[in-house]
């Protein structure tokens, strides 16, 4: 047998053997199927810990894997790394099931991006019926969830913190959240991604600003609150719409119920610059907040014709197709 022959032999062989080797690794972990894992810091599930479950989800699965959390408190900080797809973390009772955590900007002077109590860097992920809380004293920007990932999807979720609640840090990803519970002080909706807000309800803890958008200037939409409930706590009098964090800031509110204590200008300048490119809109909103007379000059009233363009679909064509509210 000459060399280049025998040295084929072994390639091939080596081949069988690292494919039976994967086969035998794939098989030999139990968690490596479409079944449900289930959580309970009781230690009545196959983990006591959400993190754990993540950890032996395979890497790019192509179906649909649910980890069922069930009722209890879970002190963890969670990252949903990037190379995990269509996961669903769902817990068994959205006010009882509760991932929380509470790092603050000034502890050890981490700064704001880096004290999430979730950050999800995945795409394709779902997080349904539970709680994330960044329960961090008010002694600094405090965020509860931190998104990374593009088609992320929450549905009657609660998010809980003060300042800098939701981060939704990654320009032209996707997001959409469904009935979902959002709470804070100042800013506590922000960044630069495209997401749609329906039906949720939006409570303001203190006299600040609701949303801080980034979205860049080439894409076409950021913040979208459609059919929205705006509440302020017993002390609350005085609270805008939003600021532009950056220049070509985007958000609209329309169909949404606004308290009285939405000041009559709805947004506030904070830069002097970012105004003359910030995208803030409005169209079709009720309650006492609602009235339009007085709003900042550079703001806009939708028309009906301009309002009806602005649809999931539409919002969500980015690089491709994306349809979470048909789930």
């Amino acid at each position: 047998m000459d060399y280049k022959m025998s040295h084929r032999l072994c390639k091939g062989f080596l081949i069988v053997l690292l494919a039976f080797l994967s086969l035998t690794v794939s098989a030999a972990n139990p968690y490596d199927s479409p079944d449900t894992l289930f959580v309970a810091r009781d230690g009545t599930g196959q983990f006591r810990n959400i993190s754990d479950a993540i950890e032996v989800c395979r890497a790019f699965t192509d179906y649909h894997k649910v980890i069922f959390v069930k009722k209890g408190t879970y002190k963890e900080k969670i990252i949903v790394p990037q190379w995990i797809q269509h996961i669903e973390v769902c817990g068994e009772d959205r006010d009882q099931t509760i991932i929380t955590w509470d790092d603050h900007a000034n502890i050890n002077k981490m700064g704001t991006f880096r004290t999430y109590t979730v950050r999800v860097d995945a795409n394709d992920i779902t997080f349904r019926n539970i709680t994330i809380e960044n329960n961090s004293a008010r002694l600094g920007q405090a965020v509860a969830l931190h998104t990374q990932g593009d088609r992320l999807l929450f549905v009657n979720c609660r998010f809980l913190g003060h300042q800098d609640t939701v981060y939704t840090g990654m320009p032209r990803t996707r997001l959409y959240f469904k009935d979902c519970y959002i709470e804070g002080t100042t800013d506590f909706i922000f960044g630069p991604s495209t997401a749609w807000f329906e039906q949720c309800a939006i409570h303001c803890k203190a006299n600040s600003y609701i949303t801080a958008a980034s979205t860049p200037q080439e894409v076409a939409y950021g913040y979208v609150f459609n059919q929205c409930t705006i509440t302020c706590a017993a002390d609350v009098n005085k609270v805008y719409l939003g600021r532009p964090w950056r220049d070509y800031g985007y958000t609209l509110f329309m169909n949404c119920n606004l308290p009285s204590q939405i000041r009559p200008e709805g947004w506030h300048q904070w830069r002097p610059e970012a105004v003359k490119t910030a995208r803030y809109m409005e169209y079709n909103n009720q309650g006492e907040g609602a009235t339009t007379s007085q709003r900042v000059p550079w703001s806009r009233q939708l028309t009906k014709k301009e309002a009806s363009k602005i649809t999931p679909e539409a919002v969500f064509t980015i690089h491709n197709e994306w349809t979470p509210y048909s789930k």
